[in-house]
């Protein structure tokens, strides 16, 4: 991902929430056959405060990826919309594309089993946090047996980045009644292309802009 200066985002605890608040990422190797890539969900590590995640990858993507032996990019992909031109006013401009995104890149660590098992458990966890009647992992009518077998069938893997690239594409090179205007189409559904998370995530970023000046 191209850098830019003025879209950087370089603060960890941002990082962070953009990672925690979109765990569904897509995890990119060149492997012996050319470029390959999978979509899992991954999660921050518990024990750590950078940013390093926890995940896993089913059998036999494992040996797709060469999992442990080469370099992995994980690409978390936040927020993000079409912005239309028509939103500028009555000045020469073209459509864009508003979004936040962080590319995380290392050669990830093989978790023993049961690290893997307490992975998968927090994933679970988290996942079902949200459903009127939790099922959690070791939970009946899953055994012991079952949770193992499950267990056997993936490859868990932490991942302690040694490049990280974020960007925060918010319409920050335009004027103060622009990106208000901007936010308040994509409020109202203005753009069919956006998620309905990126006005809410223009308006941090614009406030946070505005109170540092």
């Amino acid at each position: 991902m191209r850098q830019n200066t003025s879209f950087a985002m370089t603060d960890v605890g941002e990082i962070r929430r953009l990672i925690d608040q979109n765990p569904w990422v897509t995890i990119v190797s060149d492997a012996d056959q050319g470029l390959v890539a999978s979509h899992y969900a991954v999660l921050l590590d518990e024990g750590r405060d950078d940013l390093t995640i926890v995940g896993h990858v089913g059998k036999p993507d494992d040996l797709v990826h060469g999992l442990g032996e080469r370099e992995l990019l994980v690409v978390v992909q936040g927020p993000h919309g079409y912005v239309s031109p028509g939103w500028y006013g009555d000045v020469q401009s073209v459509p864009t594309w508003n979004f936040v995104s962080a590319h995380l890149s290392g050669i990830p660590e093989l978790l023993t089993p049961e690290e893997n098992l307490e992975v998968l458990e927090r994933l679970v966890a988290r996942f079902e946090s949200g459903m009127p009647q939790p099922r959690l992992m070791w939970q009946p009518p899953n055994d012991p047996d079952f949770v193992r077998r499950l267990e056997r069938g993936t490859v868990g893997f932490r991942l302690t980045p040694t490049r990280v690239v974020g960007k925060r594409k918010l319409s920050q090179n335009k004027p103060d009644e622009v990106v208000e205007t901007v936010i308040a189409e994509l409020e109202t559904g203005g753009s069919p292309y956006a998620d309905p998370r990126l006005p809410g995530e223009m308006r941090r970023d614009f406030e946070t802009r505005k109170a540092a000046r």
